[in-house]
């Protein structure tokens, strides 16, 4: 399927997605109680935000209106993952947590030497695990304390570890957090190099015995258009999505709206975001366990 095709298909998809009498996408979504969104962010202007940041929005994107998103998609559950542009200043997801009273989780971003009081206060709010936002930023070394002591805390919570680097980095972060026994999640596909696609070795690496075959790793298929410019995203995703299929299956796979889809707000869209995973995953069987049965163990509602 060429670029235009596929775009063509994904217009079509979105069109049923927001039309209740004339897709199977709504009905798909009406007919799985529990779907789960298992990547959105909320914030306000106004907020903290971290030194170092590679960008701020300038607008706001409240609980109530990722909670509209939510009804109007037919998604019973969300999780929301601290933006990096809020750094470690977790209160602000903690406090939808609560609001949302059960019906989201919460992924933070902590500093390695965090308390373990801290972890545990964190984990009766709803918070299930941590995230390495990566981009442009040093790689950790985890075998260097604090990271050891943090790794075990984790394991033990049954906390997972999500990552968002370059797809190159992939190995090199993900193998040892494996080795060290945590549930790793990776976002967006993996944010695979343009110019490489499906033939990216970091992409290669989660479909490998090392990654793939530990049964501890999960993909998002979420945010394709953070992976090229000008369709080239999306192409990727639609390549790539097979792949992971064959190598992790559903029970390993994850669909996130990436809400508000920072950064791409003026070209992406709540409807579409749900449109591609029917692109993506014809088979609604597999979507049921990728939308339903899979998150809901992973990130503890049930």
């Amino acid at each position: 399927m060429n670029r235009r095709a596929f775009a063509r298909r994904l217009l079509l998809l979105a069109a049923g997605a927001v039309l209740p009498d004339s897709s199977r996408l709504v009905k798909a979504a009406e007919s799985i109680p529990n779907a789960v969104d298992t990547h959105a962010h909320i914030f306000r202007r106004g907020l903290k935000l971290a030194d170092a940041r590679r960008y701020a929005p300038d607008y706001d994107a409240p609980l109530a209106d990722y909670l509209r998103q939510l009804d109007a998609h037919g998604i019973a559950r969300g999780v929301l993952i601290q933006p990096s542009f809020l750094g470690t200043e977790n209160s602000h997801l903690v406090e939808g947590l609560r609001r949302a009273a059960g019906r989201l989780r919460g992924v933070v971003v902590v500093e390695p030497g965090v308390s373990p009081a801290e972890l545990a206060a964190l984990d009766k709010e709803g918070v299930v695990g941590i995230r390495l936002n990566l981009i442009g930023q040093p790689l950790p070394r985890f075998d260097a304390m604090p990271w050891p002591a943090l790794l075990a805390r984790l394991r033990e919570m049954r906390w997972q570890v999500e990552i968002q680097t370059e797809a190159l980095n992939l190995a090199a972060v993900a193998a040892p957090l494996l080795a060290a026994g945590v549930n790793v999640v990776v976002d967006h596909f993996g944010r695979i190099t343009p110019k490489m696609g499906i033939d990216d070795p970091g992409f290669r690496f989660l479909l490998s015995k090392e990654a793939a075959g530990t049964r501890r790793l999960w993909v998002k298929l979420s945010g394709a258009y953070r992976n090229g410019d000008d369709g080239r995203g999306e192409e990727i995703a639609l390549a790539a999505a097979p792949l992971l299929l064959a190598a992790l299956g559903p029970e390993r796979l994850l669909w996130g709206s990436d809400w508000p889809h920072t950064q791409f707000e003026r070209t992406a869209n709540y409807a579409t975001a749900r449109a591609q995973l029917d692109a993506w995953v014809p088979d609604p069987a597999q979507r049921r366990t990728i939308l339903a049965d899979t998150p809901a163990e992973l990130f503890r509602f049930r």
